[in-house]
């Protein structure tokens, strides 16, 4: 009986010590998939630190390149003095690239100010996007009482709503603006309110509407940086742009048949190639205010004057807008600045794969002057934490024109990356054990 105890005694001490070799060589094998890569962490830290400093190295020869070429660009630029000083009559001025609102010129415009008519172009792109162009509107006599410029409608009218923005777009009748603004928002006020939510919504924080027609009022101004945003939005709708450029339009009053002829009073749409806009203004507190817009091949640019001048210089918001214009069009050159870079990868902690491959995608394509600099800084985690989903946001380019921000494009992981888990544990040792590696 003893002699079995011992037995038994003697096989759990030899059980006891070949589980701890195997544990000690489980350990082995764990350490050695843990370090597949040939890498402790320490030596990884160290590698990582290097090839930072030769992206940082590559980085700066990168933008070595581009300044050198920028500069002599700008030499070129300095010597035939292509940049020229704008002699502008506009109190507020301000140009506009229209295919991404970037200010390519401003004189005071973010100054708040009135201005006058050119309100109607968010009379109108309002009207366009809650009304249909086939709606009755009947005249109040509250609309009809509105001061010069009039179509002189009267009261109990009733009118297609189509043929009223007409008149609202080509000659600029306040009395229609007041018929439309009852209209669609049920009073001026209401209306008002649909224009100041419009005018958040596109970002122009500095704007305020209390009229539909522009007349001088207390707390109604914008600046020229916001009215160039509405009109960039505006021009982007058909039906605005079909109605502001037509040079003129027959319609007539739904029961008495009393007929009306409109025409467009934008002289600026004859006066450049490639003119498609947009608004002329007039008060006495407003001055001369234009909004206009050039559209051709490779640019679209936004014009705003505000005050430019005072009776009897109403020519002179035509000389500032083709001053403007002629600027953008001689100083600006379309270019292509996104940098398509190639990452290195990434070290995944815990990860079943040691390294995250990254991907940027994108498409900058602006007007540049050419003594414009581009700057671009990445934004990249020195690690990622396992699991990693693939198409997840990491990092971002961000892209400097003249040390202000213009844009930032996400970096996106390429892989999917799973923990490392016991179930990868085994297989890796399962393939140790058999020979795999």
């Amino acid at each position: 009986m003893k002699s079995e105890n011992l037995k038994v005694i003697l096989c759990g001490v030899l059980l006891l010590l070949i589980s701890i070799m195997e544990l000690r060589s489980i350990k082995g094998y764990y350490e050695e998939i843990i370090n597949f890569t040939g890498l402790s962490y320490n030596d990884f830290e160290k590698e990582l630190k290097e090839e930072n400093i030769r992206a940082l190295e590559n980085q700066d020869e990168y933008q070595k390149m581009i300044t050198e070429s920028k500069d002599e660009n700008l030499n070129e630029a300095k010597k035939e003095s292509s940049v020229h000083t704008m002699k502008l009559h506009a109190r507020s001025a301000l140009l506009m690239d229209g295919s991404n609102n970037r200010i390519l010129y401003e004189k005071n415009g973010y100054q708040e100010m009135p201005m006058a008519s050119t309100t109607k172009i968010m009379t109108c792109i309002v009207t366009l996007e809650n009304s249909d162009l086939s709606d009755v509107v009947t005249v109040s006599a509250y609309a009809s009482k509105m001061p010069d410029v009039q179509l002189n409608i009267k009261p109990g009218e009733k009118y297609y709503l189509k043929d009223l923005l007409y008149s609202l777009m080509l000659e600029s009748h306040n009395d229609v603006a007041v018929a439309i603004a009852e209209h669609v928002g049920g009073s001026v006020e209401g209306f008002a309110t649909m224009m100041n939510d419009k005018a958040r919504e596109l970002g122009c924080n500095n704007t305020n509407f209390v009229t539909p027609n522009g007349l001088d009022a207390e707390g109604h101004h914008t600046t020229a940086k916001d009215l160039a945003m509405i009109a960039s939005y505006a021009i982007k709708n058909d039906k605005f742009i079909a109605i502001t450029n037509t040079p003129s339009h027959v319609f007539q009053e739904i029961n008495s048949g009393r007929k009306f002829s409109v025409s467009n009073k934008n002289k600026f749409l004859y006066m450049m190639e490639g003119a498609i806009g947009v608004k002329t203004g007039f008060t006495g507190g407003a001055g001369y205010c234009f909004v206009g817009a050039v559209k051709r091949q490779d640019r679209t640019l936004i014009s705003v004057v505000l005050g430019s001048g005072w009776p009897p210089s109403r020519n002179l918001k035509w000389m500032d807008t083709k001053e403007l214009m002629n600027y953008g069009i001689k100083n600006y050159k379309k270019r292509q600045i996104f940098e398509d870079k190639k990452f290195d990868p990434v070290f995944v902690k815990d990860g079943q794969q040691k390294y995250e491959k990254l991907d940027i995608e994108g498409n900058i394509s602006l007007l540049l002057r050419d003594d414009e600099a581009v700057r671009i800084e990445y934004d990249i985690p020195k690690m990622l934490q396992a699991p990693v989903k693939s198409n997840s946001v990491i990092g971002k380019a961000s892209y400097y024109i003249n040390d202000m921000l213009y844009t930032e494009i996400p970096i996106y992981t390429t892989t999917d990356i799973a923990k490392i888990d016991y179930p990868f544990c085994l297989r890796k040792l399962i393939k140790l054990w058999s020979f795999q590696y």
